[in-house]
């Protein structure tokens, strides 16, 4: 490798998969680190709990969850596929954003996601992600997109949503999509090993 080549960036044409966050005890250890971060917890927070992309959570703005209760709708068009898509906030992600918006002053047109020189960045959040994948020692490859794929891997796993369900929610075309994104493909399959008759 040449010096100033990142041994990290994929080859052109090639992907890189990240890994969801599949245990609800690593998802508690990560709030708990960052309890004393309001932005950091909301990001975290709003991006585990909805199917939100991260260039998506960072087009939310103050005035969009200003004074919502848990179970409100929020309206945002995908940046990816310019779709106008409706975000059902939890209480995870309400109690969140409160003590983020309480934390500074906020415009109704300020973006809720702020770094130290403006909003923050999809590699920003990258970095977010995995620093705090390796506060907890959490083996595996993380990112940006790590938020996303925990919400719908939980949904599947943790809270038994079906698959067509989640296709619609993440848009995809095929049940196998959906199963290969969630990274559960393999776990089901060598479930069915498993069985006894």
């Amino acid at each position: 490798m040449r010096k100033g080549e990142n041994s990290n960036r994929p080859e052109p044409g090639s992907t890189i998969k990240v890994d969801p966050i599949k245990s609800k005890k690593d998802i508690a250890a990560i709030k708990k680190i960052l309890a004393d971060k309001p932005r950091d917890l909301a990001l975290f927070a709003v991006g585990i709990n909805t199917n939100l992309r991260a260039s998506d959570l960072l087009r939310i703005t103050a005035g969009m969850v200003r004074g919502r209760k848990p179970g409100d709708d929020i309206e945002l068009r995908e940046q990816k596929t310019s779709k106008l898509r409706r975000i059902t906030l939890n209480k995870a992600c309400i109690d969140a954003i409160q003590a983020l918006l309480a934390s500074r002053e906020y415009k109704d047109s300020d973006n809720l996601f702020q770094g130290q020189r403006g909003t923050l960045t999809v590699p920003s959040i990258n970095r977010l992600v995995k620093g705090w994948c390796r506060v907890i020692n959490l083996r595996g490859n993380y990112g940006s997109h790590t938020l996303r794929k925990t919400w719908g891997y939980h949904q599947r796993v943790t809270f038994g949503t079906d698959i067509p369900t989640l296709m619609v929610c993440f848009n995809h075309s095929t049940q196998r999509q959906t199963l290969d994104y969630l990274c559960i493909q393999p776990e089901e399959i060598r479930g069915v090993y498993e069985n006894v008759l």
